[in-house]
């Protein structure tokens, strides 16, 4: 058999068991620190078709994997076109075309069909007279927002093509363009609600997941130019850094295993603790009045809000303004605390005007440590900078006051917590003319300050005793973070290019099913012991390729097989763990070549 740059077709005989069977697979030279080595680029056929039905998966059957459902026929890999067992092929003239992204696009169809958000949208969504459903614009939406970030456009232009979706979906690239996809946003965004509680539902049936504890948390993101068609865009706090531009402000809701259960879209400038009530009655309009507890931090706790929990019957678990521990003061220097883990001690506490609820004080020696550095830093350069002022007025080169006034009041704003901990008093002559500067740090506070490093308060009505329990419910808060995280960094929530409000709504909504099915993934993965990291794992299985293999054969038309080349032994194992089969037996492909190489001629 005669090589091709280094590539040539090899006839592999194996055993199983008492059964002898052949196939061909395309093997590659490759040049290792150890010499030459030969890989398998694919595995192009197998010539018995006994062998079990997990070696079997094949390109037709893909619809059946995926959806989960049997087999209809028997004949499950006959191929369009006949080709016969034995055929005379001219190795020299094999060539590899149409590489295509399939390992990630196929995980994300497989995550889409898990979450039968499939089944879903087939349903919500009335068919009409479109050509391609609009419930498959749904999937390649959310699936190119997990395996790659980018706007409805390059999805269009440039990713879509780059891509196996075109066969596993059978749409072709012609029919993904950037009009279709802005119109699957409108139809898309209707769904909102009822999407929701098929999630819910969902969730509970894969991963037997709970609503009991509820965390609440809000963010923003930032808009690329003026939205002027666009009302609830506008400048507020940035939580992104970038006070320049208009934002919309999101609250997210997830669960205790930081799945999300929805989502609401407010004013730019709205803030926190004016969501909570509007939070609230969405997640009881949409799931009933439930017995729920909500784990808030302190920037939703007024006491406005807490009496509206109470008021409707709901528990909470809330973080609480710093300033209370001073009501704290003698319980901070007992020690009858509890350890909850390595370098955190808890302990309930009672408030004398709360007497129904419990305060639970915490502390933790890494947060300390850490708050200690920052105010020392501080206090070191708010002294230094009040030093130069005082320099400037005993030099006599200030000595106007109200500036001297004004330099002071702009440097204690920068540092904060070190100007509660450092008084300023100018000083006069006689003639009441400015001459001196009088710094002092005021060792009560500072003492208060060491002793109150690394201690918070959490606040709850649960009848709940122990305080570990309620800590570790409280510390849950920080899926709710990780999750818009995630959604603005890996799954490219940020920055918002559309500009009309139903549009930014609908981006969002995309955003929010993608986060969904990376939360699934990265608890689908935690339940078969591969670690909590979706995205290596996605990048992992974006090395898996599909490509034609056109092969000449002798007296009649080339041979086009469209196969998925082999992973390597690290992504196979992956595969097995998480049960997941790809399609490993070509798919015969009408043939392109119309004439033959001269050769046969």
């Amino acid at each position: 058999m005669a090589h091709n740059a280094g590539m040539f077709l090899r006839r592999i005989r194996r055993k199983k068991g008492v059964l002898d069977y052949d196939y061909w697979a395309l093997v590659e030279c490759v040049r290792t620190a150890r010499g030459p080595r030969q890989r398998v680029v694919a595995t192009i056929g197998k010539l018995d078709l006994k062998e079990d039905e997990r070696e079997r998966i094949g390109w037709e059957d893909i619809g059946r994997v995926l959806s989960g459902k049997p087999a209809e026929a028997a004949d499950l890999f006959k191929e369009r076109e006949e080709v016969p067992k034995w055929a005379t092929v001219n190795t020299r003239g094999i060539q590899i075309e149409r590489m295509r992204r399939f390992g990630d696009v196929y995980l994300g169809l497989v995550l889409w069909k898990r979450l039968k958000l499939d089944e879903a949208f087939e349903k919500l969504q009335e068919a009409g007279r479109e050509e391609v459903s609009w419930a498959d614009m749904f999937c390649v939406l959310a699936v190119a927002r997990v395996c790659q970030p980018s706007s409805e456009l390059a999805i269009a232009e440039s990713w879509y093509e780059k891509t196996a979706l075109e066969d596993l979906l059978g749409i072709p690239v012609k029919k993904v363009n950037d009009d279709r996809l802005y119109r699957s946003l409108d139809q898309l965004l209707p769904h909102k609600d009822e999407i929701f509680k098929h999630l819910q539902g969902r969730y509970a049936e894969w991963f037997g997941s709970k609503f009991d504890f509820l965390f609440y948390d809000i963010t923003s993101t930032y808009f690329e130019g003026q939205c002027p068609h666009n009302a609830q865009a506008k400048r507020g706090y940035s939580r992104d850094n970038r006070p320049d531009c208009k934002q919309v402000c999101i609250g997210l809701v997830v669960n205790a295993e930081g799945l999300p259960v929805g989502y609401e879209v407010f004013d730019g400038n709205r803030r926190d603790v004016t969501t909570l009530e509007d939070m609230v009655e969405l997640m009881e309009e949409k799931y009933g009045k439930a017995q729920r507890v909500w784990v808030l931090d302190r920037g939703f706790v007024s006491e406005e809000n807490l009496d509206f929990l109470r008021g409707r019957g709901a528990q909470y678990i809330v973080g609480t303004p710093r300033a209370v521990l001073k009501n704290f003061g003698n319980e901070l220097d007992q020690r009858d605390w509890a350890v909850v883990q390595p370098g955190v001690e808890v302990k309930i506490v009672k408030h004398p005007d709360y007497g129904e609820e419990k305060f639970i004080l915490c502390r933790s020696e890494g947060r300390k440590a850490k708050e200690r550095a920052m105010l020392e830093r501080q206090v070191f350069r708010l002294e230094e900078k009040f030093q130069k002022i005082k320099a400037a007025i005993t030099a006599g080169r200030l000595t106007d006051e109200v500036q001297a006034a004004k330099r002071i009041g702009r440097w204690s704003g920068r540092y904060p917590k070190a100007e509660r901990l450092i008084d300023v008093e100018s000083v006069k002559d006689g003639a009441g003319r400015l001459v001196d500067l009088k710094i002092e740090l005021r060792m009560d506070r500072v003492d208060w300050a060491e002793k109150t490093n690394g201690c918070y308060l959490l606040r709850t009505n649960l009848t709940e005793e122990d305080p570990k329990i309620l800590w570790k419910a409280y510390m849950q808060l920080v899926l709710a973070e990780k999750a818009f995280q995630l959604s603005k960094s890996d799954l490219g929530m940020r920055p918002v290019y559309h500009h009309e409000e139903h549009r930014v709504q609908a981006h969002i909504f995309v955003c929010f099913l993608a986060l969904a099915m990376y939360k699934s993934l990265e608890l689908w993965m935690a339940s078969k012991g591969l670690g909590s990291s979706p995205a290596k794992l996605l990048e992992e299985f974006r090395e898996i390729r599909s490509m034609d293999i056109v092969m000449p054969v002798k007296d009649r038309r080339p041979v086009r097989l469209r196969v998925v080349a082999k992973p390597d032994d690290h992504v196979r194992v992956l595969l097995q763990r998480l049960e997941i089969k790809i399609p490993n037996r070509p798919k015969n492909i009408e043939n392109v070549v119309k004439t033959l190489p001269p050769e046969f001629s």
